[in-house]
């Protein structure tokens, strides 16, 4: 889908794909991928097991050689037609990072029943409140960075889990980085199960303190 959105413009691309040993079949779907669409395009970067989100992103660039980097979900919740919008967007005012959201103009969610859309909707709110992250979604992770901010936001951040989203935005704010957003939405997965239970949300909540005390 991501060779159908971009493959047949100008923009030079890679695909880099970060597995933590998913048991879902991922990484044999990507050797597949790898085989049509050659190694020049689509980069395999496995793990051996679940490390981190934000030392998957570390491995990630380890392996990118372009100025920036895009990254999303591979579970088609971050839909491959927005791509386009998130360059168009930084090349407006060559902002350092853009980010999806789901809270303006026609942005949105598919698929949420009413506790997941409370959870989000709240999440975000009480965020805004303590945080001022001058962002309308605080708690997405569809996002473009040039590379070297995102390398110096990944060594600012200590936060792991659902809340490492909304610490890069923190950082991001605090370094004076220029942040642009374009309207996104967002569609619950149709295979696998949300990461989003009673542990996470107590996460959520501790580091959220910790961000209002720290920034």
């Amino acid at each position: 889908m991501i060779y159908d959105t971009i493959g047949y413009s100008e923009i030079e691309y890679e695909i880099i794909i970060i597995d933590d040993g998913s048991p879902d079949g991922t990484l044999e779907v990507a050797k597949q991928l790898e085989t049509i669409y050659g190694k020049d395009k689509i980069l395999l970067r496995p793990r051996g097991k679940k490390l981190g989100l934000g030392t998957a992103y570390i491995h990630g660039m380890k392996h990118a050689t372009g100025d920036f980097i895009i990254i999303m979900d591979a579970d088609l919740s971050h839909h491959p037609k927005f791509i386009l919008d998130f360059i168009i967007k930084q090349a407006e005012q060559d902002y350092d990072v853009v980010t999806g959201s789901r809270y303006i103009g026609n942005g949105g969610v598919s698929g949420w029943d009413f506790k997941r859309k409370l959870v989000s909707r709240g999440a975000n709110f009480v965020s805004q409140i303590l945080l001022r992250p001058k962002v309308s979604d605080l708690t997405g992770s569809f996002r473009l960075y040039k590379k070297p901010v995102l390398e110096k936001l990944i060594e600012s951040c200590i936060s792991k889990g659902y809340v490492f989203q909304m610490e890069m935005m923190v950082r991001a704010r605090q370094l004076d980085y220029t942040i642009g957003e374009v309207p996104i939405t967002f569609v619950d997965r149709v295979y696998g199960e949300s990461k989003l239970g009673g542990s996470e949300i107590f996460q959520f909540v501790k580091s959220l303190l910790y961000l209002f005390a720290t920034t």
